[in-house]
């Protein structure tokens, strides 16, 4: 009777065991509900995409997320890693810059959803105001041509220059430039990461610079230029890009939505005072 008892009860547990195990591997299955997180990598810029995912972090682990934050310091590289599938996504760049890749190096990458803007702003040592810049003043300017279209429209919008009439705005260069009644001269041949060195070392007259730059370089894009482009209607949201596809994946529409919510928007008001805005104010 004793050994017939202990049989029964080792099979007992054996079941219940195995439905234990069961119900983790389908709990895992889920998207982490007491089982494995799901681990996501993304690719980002140290400042501000970087510590806005760290944000991001805690709220997408309770979602069973387990979000790796890769850095970068360039803007090649993010989307580099992305195409050989080092990273499941990357968020460091606005719109007319991922088209321009795309269509240079083939990518075929997609916009899984916008999140915040950053201003560009126009730096000088040497100058308080835009009126106070001379006559063949050298504004210089990073060497990425999908920032030249923006550059030149804040420039116009500031009253510096005209372009020609009808061009798209996201796509001018300084051959599009009509009317240039101050005679800037333009140098657009320096690394956008290189640009707040190049200000800090007072090189040229005024330098337009990334906010993400500025602020890693601890610039105030919001105080320190002395011009910065109008938020509105603003086409260079920087978003999250993925590989054609992916953006239906649980995880990545996860992301966007966590990032795209009222507290880490709020949290991109709060924390970067103006140098950065949140995407869903970007028509207001």
């Amino acid at each position: 009777m004793k050994k017939w008892l202990g049989a029964l009860f080792a099979a007992v547990l054996v079941f219940a065991l195995a439905a234990c195990g069961g119900n983790d591997n389908n709990n895992a299955a889920e998207g982490g509900k007491g089982g494995e997180l799901v681990k996501l990598k993304v690719g980002a810029s140290n400042v501000p995409h970087a510590e806005i995912l760290e944000k991001a972090k805690p709220i997408l682990k309770e979602k069973g997320i387990d979000l790796e934050i890769i850095t970068f310091q360039d803007y090649i590289l993010p989307n580099k890693a992305l195409a050989d599938k080092d990273i499941d996504a990357n968020y460091f760049q606005h719109i007319p810059y991922l088209e321009s890749q795309m269509k240079e190096h083939g990518y075929d990458f997609v916009n899984a959803g916008g999140i915040h803007i950053e201003p560009i702003g126009l730096y000088s040592k040497k100058y308080k105001s835009i009126e106070e810049l001379p006559d063949g003043a050298t504004i210089i300017m990073s060497n990425s041509v999908a920032d030249h279209g923006r550059i030149l429209s804040m420039l116009q919008e500031k009253g510096l220059i005209k372009l020609k009439p009808g061009v798209d705005k996201t796509k001018a260069t300084v051959n599009d430039i009509v009317e240039n009644p101050k005679h800037l001269k333009f140098k657009a041949d320096v690394d956008a990461g290189l640009l707040p060195q190049i200000y800090k070392n007072g090189e040229g007259d005024a330098v337009l610079i990334n906010a993400n730059y500025a602020l890693d370089a601890g610039l105030d894009p919001a105080k320190d230029p002395i011009a910065v482009e109008s938020p509105k209607n603003n086409p260079y949201v920087n978003i999250v890009a993925v590989r054609k596809g992916d953006e239906n994946r649980k995880e990545i529409k996860t992301l966007v939505e966590v990032l795209q919510s009222k507290e880490i928007q709020d949290f991109i008001k709060e924390k970067y005072h103006g140098a950065v805005i949140p995407a869903a104010t970007n028509n207001q």
